[in-house]
């Protein structure tokens, strides 16, 4: 006769596996579905639109054909926006990194009046919503001569995800003991080479975390891309280019979902190479610590 306890292992480990597959079908249809709307020809989707199935004979890439498509050519034109994205969002990143760095690797090591405090000051300005300073930086980057620029576009991507980056990057170097970068500099290290040979390493996971945290958020930034850029469609982000495609009443919905495809590859691929470099950044760092 089956105990007590023996029941209960064997029920919670069938539940388990149950809610989670409960939680990946909630979490995976509603991207398949989109998938299979974006290789639907529109009149098939008109004739059965709860259709769940597509054999590959009646797949259709001219959805997609039609949105990379530059707009000379009666297409969208994303991916000339997909390129403009990918210039905002990796140099926001690349940049972002090089600042917020030193600056955490400051924080965390470096004692001066106030260190233990004022990372949480640079978080202080996520308190000001971001429509309260669009008025002022509208106004400053006209000014400037940055308004119609994805340079400019950059700098306030860059001042948003600084705090954040430099706060997250500081909460796991605190973690790394000290004495690491004390044995290297008793083997002749200097500061620089302690960031670079032994924390950079050490930090990688944290860095990767970031740099994707960081890449995110300048690739889906709708608001201030649409401040800065609405009046020059050829330097227009991909969230720009979607929310056309979205508003747009003569688009129909296969097309509106191939849209929405294309930017959500990239996010992905990313997303899964770094949970790979993730690992190996942990083991790598632990094996030159």
């Amino acid at each position: 006769m089956m105990n007590r306890d023996t029941f209960e292992t064997k029920l919670f480990g069938v539940l388990r596996w149950v809610v989670l597959a409960g939680l990946a079908l909630a979490t995976l249809f509603p991207f398949y579905y989109m998938i299979l709307l974006s290789i639907r020809p529109i009149e098939d989707l008109l004739q059965n639109p709860g259709k769940l199935w597509v054999s590959f004979p009646e797949w259709t890439t001219s959805t997609y054909e039609d949105v990379l498509k530059s707009t000379d050519s009666d297409g969208q034109g994303m991916l000339s926006l997909l390129g403009n994205s990918a210039i905002v969002s990796l140099g926001t990143m690349l940049l972002t990194l090089v600042i917020s760095i030193p600056g955490a690797y400051a924080i965390s090591r470096l004692r001066f009046f106030g260190h233990k405090q004022i990372h949480f000051l640079f978080l202080a300005v996520y308190l000001f919503p971001a429509v309260l300073l669009a008025v002022p930086l509208f106004v400053l980057f006209t000014k400037l001569g940055l308004r119609d620029s994805l340079v400019g576009l950059m700098i306030v991507y860059i001042a948003q995800t600084l705090p954040v980056s430099i706060y997250r990057l500081r909460n796991y170097l605190v973690t790394i003991p000290a004495a690491i970068e004390e044995a290297a500099m008793i083997d002749g290290c200097s500061r620089r080479q302690i960031i670079t040979r032994v924390t950079i390493p050490l930090a990688a996971p944290a860095i990767v975390a970031t740099a994707l945290y960081v890449f995110m958020i300048a690739w889906n930034e709708f608001l201030f891309a649409l401040l800065f850029l609405v009046e020059d469609r050829s330097k227009w982000t991909v969230s720009l280019g979607l929310a056309q495609l979205s508003n747009g009443v003569e688009v129909s919905k296969t097309i509106l979902m191939a849209g929405s495809v294309v930017p959500t590859v990239p996010i992905v691929i990313l997303f899964y190479a770094a949970q790979r470099f993730l690992t190996e950044g942990l083991t790598s760092g632990a094996e030159k610590a």
